[in-house]
């Protein structure tokens, strides 16, 4: 069929749509050269008209056309309301697999809407004109061959940078306006205020709830004279707040407090300019979740350039909201239909027994008023993103609902979900105001994409639910802390502030943190993370029954150390049900580690971790060996030490310590009293820098210090001004903050000591002269024995390091700690009762070790002689890279592959179809070329012969999983601790 001939056809029809629309269909796959449904596929499974759809309202059982993959047509008489149509499609698309076009057709026009996935909504209107000399033949040829044609070419991503930027740009240009005329006439927050009206006033505009354009004709009325903004929008804003009549248009009653004060700034020719190009972006598509990070750049300059390039995405937060608030509610779900289909035998309502037909629609209804009463709480709500995501899902699990009673024939059942079932708590007053409009924004959105456009007024409705308090201490009429009530609630989710024990005092006055900790006296550490207050709350609550669920997201650090407690408290009073205990996470831009931790009283019966099932999650977030279970060991202490604090630029490099150690003092005291070598994490796991360090005695008096002229001067000079800014009052600037007087004890009668990185990536110990002092990212072991150290650097020790350590750092890395890692470390014998090197076992550990660090040092500075006799500067650049991070992970990457039976560069033979293989190319990368294969297999042969020699210092097999390592470790420690 030509154009022509289609366009003279369809031009005349007057017919009801039900006596036509199949004619009308097969004279358009004709038109673009398809087979009709019934040419295509007989069977009607893929491409059929009349297809049984989930539409909820009961009125029609069938979509008129169906092609999957395709689309879905709906036909309306001529004349017909399209948009009722276009609403029937979003009702049961789910139901026909959500395909990438809803087309709805009365006759003479043809609407192709597409239904893409995170795409913004497009329309194509097609009139019988386009078929016969515009583009209407080619989209029609399109829609049938070619659907992904109609993908839009901007994700809804990307609309939403875009509409932030064009609202960030009308905030800067008000903030230049405003300080330009010096008079300060309106806050940071005033604007901000305004701006949320500006922004719902967009909203409201592209998606209909504002009649004709308003805003956008508001603005381009004006001709360019933008100064008589002000007026127009302030009444405008009026009439949104209570309703009535703006000019010729009739205004919705909007409310919600949004609209309670009309502020409007003055409006320079500049800024109208940047509002028309606001109002033309496509403000219906805006994702809510960005809301939050818009208007905090708003009011913070320094976060203003994070614009856009993060914020938690829902796919994050569905990471709570799933298991915590869905999964359960999934599960009844899938029960109730069950019991649904076994009531009802038949398809629709008239053919079936009014008995069974009630029993459907009250097990159906009674789950839908379920969903309904579902409270959740978001204790730290911030700009509403997680109550914004939880009730969307809330809604489309209703939707569910609707459409299943629906394609059961049954009565309408209504879409009850609103924000009125969201609780929030939030101390911020502008967070507090937005938490509203996303969450409202959001759920308009769902309405209008899903079918459900029809919003009664008025449109907002205050959230008096989203309160605007302090989620976690509060104060009596006679000014006494105590501790705040949440409102109870199903389900309790959220991101609370993250922010280390020790920077409380930093970012809160000294009383409110004073006054924190008496309240949670007894619950919580006084260094725990700030976070952790947020899951004490939620733990009781779900321990009083006012919650069921909780899931809430902390640094990774929630599970060590201070915060640790918190975590055994809820599985003291409940259990964790799913965690990830170390994930990527954006917060302010920046990259994060967090731990995501969902717990209850118990109920849940099983168990996921990072992703897996698991038998069980412990407090530390592992499935394996408890190992919070493990007891400080008495016989352990005294030995391990964290390094000297300084706290100001005490150290100095080693020409400057040269000239001064040849420097006399008048008092005749020698600076090598004040001056010694001094190491950080740096010096270990990279190459020695030979830094030195001021270090005055910490019973130095000022005078005594002063003895030493050109020490006691530097000190003066560039330490003292730091610390008085910094306010170190009554401490002596010439001291170390922390010297470590236990340390220095300790190590006063030997000669040298063990030191390993205090964070670092592989867990390296080295030898130390003791006159060294070692900095503050250094853990420093009072032992001097070769034994010794080579038990630190075995393998069993570093499973337990590995298992027991804190995590820190943009590396992810693993930091040792003394009192979890080392003082609950079980020796082969208890520190100090060790037999002497006539052992065999000791005499085997301590020749390993004395073969490791010899080996190390000839290859980090191998001898100035044989083949390197002679080199001069080559010297120098052949060592450069030679470093313990290097070399181990060349180890690292030769057992990934060699020792794993795996092959390359001739070592081994490589067994058929091995998952990764040794390639010297990566290989020279991870170790920047600084060793080789065959010295990295002398290496693993050491390694392997001292991992051996302590195994067999404990008595155990040589086979021992890194699991079963740790549960022997733990036997042993709770063995040594029990005979304490």
């Amino acid at each position: 069929m030509t154009p022509q001939q289609f366009v003279a056809k369809w031009s005349q029809i007057q017919q009801k749509e039900t006596a036509v629309s199949q004619t009308h269909f097969n004279d358009i796959c004709q038109l673009v050269g398809h087979p009709t449904p019934l040419e295509y596929d007989p069977s009607g499974e893929r491409f059929s008209f009349e297809t049984q759809t989930a539409k909820p309202d009961g009125a029609k059982g069938f979509a008129d056309v169906y092609f999957r993959e395709k689309f879905i047509w709906e036909y309306k008489g001529p004349h017909k309301d399209l948009d009722k149509a276009y609403q029937q499609l979003q009702l049961y698309r789910e139901a026909l697999e959500n395909p990438p076009l809803l087309i709805t057709s009365d006759i003479r026009t043809i609407v192709i809407h597409t239904n893409f996935n995170n795409y913004p909504i497009q329309q194509h209107s097609l009139t019988l004109d386009d078929i016969l000399s515009g583009d209407g033949v080619q989209k029609l040829t399109w829609a049938f061959f070619e659907p992904e044609r109609f993908k839009p070419a901007r994700t809804r991503q990307n609309i939403t940078k875009a509409t932030a930027d064009s609202l960030l740009n009308v905030a800067n240009e008000m903030k230049k306006h405003r300080d330009l005329l010096g008079d300060g006439r309106f806050s940071n927050e005033q604007l901000a205020h305004f701006l949320v009206r500006l922004l719902f006033a967009l909203f409201a505009e592209d998606m209909g709830l504002l009649p004709d354009n308003l805003f956008t004709q508001i603005v381009k009325a004006r001709g360019g004279n933008y100064g008589e903004l002000r007026p127009v929008l302030q009444e405008l804003f009026d009439k949104m707040r209570s309703g009535g009549i703006f000019g010729m248009w009739p205004i919705r009653h909007f409310n919600g407090t949004l609209f309670d004060d009309n502020f409007v700034p003055d409006i320079p020719h500049d800024l109208g300019r940047l509002l028309m190009q606001a109002a033309e972006q496509d403000w219906a598509q805006v994702d809510p979740s960005i809301f939050g990070t818009l208007f905090e750049r708003v009011i913070d300059e320094d976060k203003r350039a994070q614009l856009g390039a993060h914020y938690t995405s829902e796919e994050d937060i569905m990471l709570i909201v799933e298991p915590v608030l869905m999964a359960p509610l999934r599960q009844k779900w899938d029960q109730v239909r069950r019991e649904a289909a076994q009531s009802q035998t038949l398809r629709f309502y008239d053919q079936t027994s009014p008995e069974a037909a009630d029993q459907t629609l009250r097990v159906l209804s009674d789950f839908a008023n379920e969903l309904a009463t579902i409270r959740v709480l978001d204790p730290a709500c911030g700009s509403g993103n997680f109550l914004y995501v939880a009730l969307r899902q809330l809604l489309s699990l209703q939707k569910e609902v609707i459409a299943f009673a629906a394609r059961k024939g049954l009565p309408d059942i209504p879409l009850t979900v609103s924000p009125e079932q969201l609780y929030g708590i939030e101390i911020n007053p502008y967070a507090h105001e937005l938490a509203q409009i996303t969450v409202w924004i959001g759920y308009l959105q769902w309405r209008s994409e899903n079918g459900f456009g029809d919003i009664t007024d008025p449109i907002l409705r205050p959230l008096h639910n989203i309160q605007r308090m302090d989620a976690i201490l509060a104060y009596d009429e006679n000014g006494r802390p105590s501790e705040p009530t949440w409102p109870a609630a199903d389900v309790i989710i959220g991101n609370p502030p993250f922010l280390g024990g020790k920077k409380l005092l930093g970012e809160f006055e000294h009383a409110y943190v004073n006054d924190i900790r008496k309240v949670y006296e007894g619950r919580l550490a006084n260094f725990s993370d700030l976070v952790t207050y947020w899951f004490e709350k939620a733990r009781d609550a779900v321990e009083k029954d006012k919650a069921k669920r909780v899931g809430l997201i902390a640094t990774n650090s929630i599970s060590m150390g201070t915060n640790l407690p918190v975590l055994e408290r809820i599985k003291n009073t409940g259990s964790i049900f799913q965690a990830w205990s170390d994930r990527a996470w954006i917060l302010d831009g920046a990259a994060v580690r967090v731990a995501i931790v969902c717990f209850d009283k118990g109920h849940e019966s099983g168990y996921i971790l990072n992703g897996k099932s698991v038998s069980q999650i412990n407090a530390d977030l592992t499935s394996g060996v408890d190992l919070t279970q493990a007891q400080t060991l008495a016989e352990n202490q005294n030995i391990c030490f964290i390094g000297t604090q300084k706290s100001g630029p005490f150290d100095i490099e080693q020409s400057l310590a040269d000239k001064m150690l040849n420097l006399p003092n008048k008092s005749g005291v020698p600076n090598s009293d004040v001056i010694v070598p001094w190491v950080n994490g740096l010096d270990i796991v990279r190459r020695p820098r030979n830094m030195y360090i001021i270090d005055f005695p910490a019973d130095l008096s000022e005078v005594q210090a002063q003895a030493y002229d050109e020490p006691f001067q530097y000190v003066n000079k560039h330490v003292k001004p730091k610390r008085t800014a910094k306010h170190f009052d009554g401490y002596p600037f010439w001291v170390h903050w922390n010297p470590r007087p236990a340390l220095r004890q300790a190590i006063s009668d030997k000669n040298r000591y063990i030191a390993s990185a205090r964070n670092a990536k592989h867990r390296l110990f080295i030898w130390l002269e003791s006159i060294t002092n070692s900095d503050s990212q250094v853990v420093v072991f009072a032992r001097d024995d070769d034994y010794f150290l080579g038990l630190l650097h075995s393998r069993i020790h570093e499973v337990w390091t590995l298992s027991t350590c804190t995590w820190l750092g943009k590396g992810n890395d693993p930091r040792y700690t003394p009192r979890a890692t080392f003082e609950t470390f079980p020796f082969p014998w208890p520190p100090g009762q060790e037999p002497g090197e006539d052992d065999p076992h000791v005499a085997a550990i301590a020749q390993s070790a004395r073969a490791l660090v010899q080996w190390r040092d000839n290859w980090l500075n191998p001898p100035r002689k044989g083949m390197y006799a002679g080199l001069g500067a080559a010297y120098d650049k052949l060592v450069k890279n030679r470093t313990l991070t290097n070399l181990y992970n060349g180890l690292v990457y030769y057992r990934e592959t060699v020792r794993a039976g795996h092959v390359g560069a001739g070592l081994r033979p490589a067994p058929t179809g091995a998952p990764k293989l040794f390639d010297r190319a990566e290989f020279d990368k991870v170790t920047r070329k600084s060793v080789t294969p065959a010295d990295i297999q002398e290496l693993d042969d050491i390694h392997a012969a001292l991992d051996t020699a302590v195994l067999d210092a404990y008595g155990w097999p040589h086979n021992l999983t890194d699991e079963q390592i740790l549960e022997r470790l733990l036997a042993l420690n709770l063995e040594r601790a029990a005979a304490q």
